[in-house]
């Protein structure tokens, strides 16, 4: 789908990672919400809904977790199967920025996420890493 190249630890369009002006109109539509948190994943810029992924900017297109449950009608409205290594990840999708141009557009999509994030149970902080070079006890 993307022209994509793994540079150093992150994956790359050959530009930047993620459309910084769609990240920041998922920020507004994200805010209007619910809280939520930022976090580098899959070479773009996560959105963290109550502890899960709930969407995220890949390029100038929108990563959608939908959940399986959701999925083939998210491919029925035009979103594609996101594929990562080449594996197809069901639940999540893909939609192409040329579908996000009406913030209503942006908004629908992004109360999905939010809907399927928040219907998750929280997941339990991960223990503190001990710090390389460290003896263990």
């Amino acid at each position: 789908m993307w022209p994509l190249e793994v540079v150093g630890l992150g994956v790359h369009d050959g530009g930047m990672a993620y459309d910084e002006e769609l990240a920041a109109r998922v920020r507004d539509a994200l805010g209007e919400r619910t809280d939520f948190t930022e976090k580098a994943m899959f070479g773009g810029l996560a959105f963290m809904v109550n502890t899960h992924m709930a969407c995220g900017s890949m390029g100038d297109d929108l990563m959608v977790r939908v959940g399986k449950d959701n999925h083939d009608r998210a491919i029925s409205r035009g979103a594609q199967e996101m594929e990562f290594t080449g594996r197809p990840m069901r639940g999540l999708v893909v939609v192409a920025g040329s579908m996000l141009v009406s913030e209503e557009d942006l908004a629908e999509w992004v109360a999905e996420a939010v809907t399927f994030a928040r219907s998750q149970a929280p997941k339990p902080p991960k223990p503190a890493r001990r710090p390389r070079g460290t003896a263990s006890s």
